[in-house]
């Protein structure tokens, strides 16, 4: 069974082929081409300037997308069109969505609407494996009930998912979510766009230049509601704190890879003590890891580490399908292929802050 993923919710245009076979998805092709250079001089995604570099690639990258798995750009094999419906930006996500409707009306194929959260969440279900550590998943035999920690640029949510299809969200921002944060520290900082990969790559620097495994900054940072008994997450105070600190340290241009690593490990230490928190109290026998922040490499390490020293599965997508990309799409709209699930085209609107 192959479906046609388009994904188109922010500033990376995208299109994937991905073939189904039972609780199996295999990527045939995974094109994205991204704006982040043009949006590096702004600080941050400006909705217009994507949109209309959305509507330059969206025919181009779905061309590419079926060639290179071998399929025919006039009348392709497929059996479905999945796209991101939302949450995003309005304009960006309907350049997706009017494409994907045309060429579902021209190819009389199903169309199924993708959640851009859900999305993230099945780039788990993708056939690969990112490890060999024991008890960590490599063929995606999973076992219910599964916690999932999702963190973006949008969103910082746990997830219970009971079943495939079957989601609960029992715990969200109640701000700003974690990707939001690590881009806002770094504008403070004045070191670039996206923060993410950046304070990772600089609080990298800091652990490297210490004998210590693990040093302990002597900069110190509060770790946001990690003691709120609930599994909500707040980072907006996290943020203050370190504009603070860096207006009280003269010195701070010369310490920004210990900042870095601070930051960074007070937004991890909240994420992994919830999401531990949270597994034991559903009784859950898998904790998945998805989202753009997911690539975020101390995360990946030291998560993995708390999760298997607890005793439950792991599961983190390869790399290359944690940021947005429409692999991930294709492969949530295969399984709700198999639920039936699809939405005639005429009725297929879009969602710019669609609920999970």
């Amino acid at each position: 069974m192959k479906i046609l993923g388009i994904e188109t919710s922010c500033d990376e245009t995208a299109a994937a082929v991905a073939v189904g076979d039972g609780k199996s998805v295999r990527i045939l092709s995974n094109i994205v081409s991204s704006q982040i250079e043009i949006h590096k001089k702004y600080g941050g995604v400006v909705p217009e300037v994507a949109a209309r570099e959305h509507v330059l690639n969206i025919l181009p990258v779905v061309n590419e997308a079926l060639e290179k798995a071998g399929l025919n750009r006039k009348k392709p094999e497929l059996d479905a069109i999945a796209v991101t419906i939302g949450p995003g930006l309005i304009a960006s996500l309907i350049t997706g969505i009017e494409a994907a409707k045309s060429l579902a009306y021209a190819w009389n194929i199903p169309l199924i609407g993708v959640n851009h959260i859900k999305g993230h969440i099945y780039a788990n279900f993708i056939e690969s494996c990112a490890s060999n550590t024991k008890n960590v998943i490599c063929d995606k035999n999973f076992k219910f009930p599964i916690i999932i920690l999702t963190v973006s640029g949008g969103h910082t949510m746990l997830i219970l998912m009971e079943d495939y299809g079957k989601f609960k969200t029992i715990g969200e921002t109640r701000d700003d979510a974690a990707g939001e944060a690590f881009d806002k520290a770094a504008k403070m900082m004045k070191i670039g766009y996206p923060g993410g990969p950046i304070i990772s790559t600089e609080a990298e620097k800091y652990k490297n230049k210490s004998e210590i495994r693990n040093p302990k900054s002597e900069i110190q940072l509060p770790r946001p509601m990690i003691n709120s008994g609930d599994f909500d997450f707040s980072f907006s105070g996290l943020k203050t704190a370190i504009r603070y600190a860096l207006e009280e340290d003269k010195n701070w241009k010369n310490k920004i890879p210990e900042y870095c690593a601070e930051f960074q490990q007070a937004i991890i230490d909240v994420l992994i003590k919830k999401t531990i928190n949270a597994s034991n109290k559903f009784n859950v026998k898998t904790i998945m890891l998805a989202g753009g922040v997911s690539a975020n490499k101390e995360l990946r390490k030291q998560l993995k580490e708390q999760v298997l020293e607890n005793n439950f599965k792991f599961s983190m997508p390869n790399l290359k399908h944690t940021t947005d990309n429409a692999a991930m799409i294709a492969t949530a709209g295969y399984f709700k292929f198999l639920r039936n699930e699809f939405t005639p085209w005429q009725n297929l609107k879009v969602g710019c802050n669609l609920e999970f």
